[in-house]
């Protein structure tokens, strides 16, 4: 029961999380040129203040940080979920095991003759 709603929230969770590190990445100012100037990196510096830069950057890190911990807590629990036995493996588990046929050993012929010329 615990497994079928923390699925769907961690998995919210994880691409809200996700998107927001996305935007946070390409507002930040570029050590060189790069992708973020293509989309106002240096904007963010006269519109939030001089200090945005760290800013972004720790918020960088905590959002990389938030990532993998909801990347690992989604594995746990998917394989959690996904550990419990359907109908179909309980039957399997049930039914009787299946002999195959003992086949009876066969010795090996013996040697044909090779035809004489």
């Amino acid at each position: 029961m615990f497994y079928t709603i923390a699925l769907p929230v961690l998995i919210t969770i994880h691409v809200l999380v996700c998107l927001l590190m996305v935007a946070v990445v390409l507002m930040q100012r570029p050590r060189s040129e790069g992708l973020g100037s293509a989309f106002g990196g240096g904007m963010t510096d006269s519109l939030f203040g001089a200090q945005t830069t760290n800013v972004l950057a720790k918020f960088t890190v905590w959002l990389g940080i938030g990532f993998f911990v909801l990347t690992l807590l989604l594995a746990v629990v998917y394989a959690k979920s996904t550990t419990a036995k359907s109908r179909i493996s309980q039957q399997l588990l049930t039914a009787p095991a299946v002999v195959p046929n003992a086949v009876p050993a066969v010795s090996p012929a013996a040697p044909a003759a090779s035809p004489a010329p």
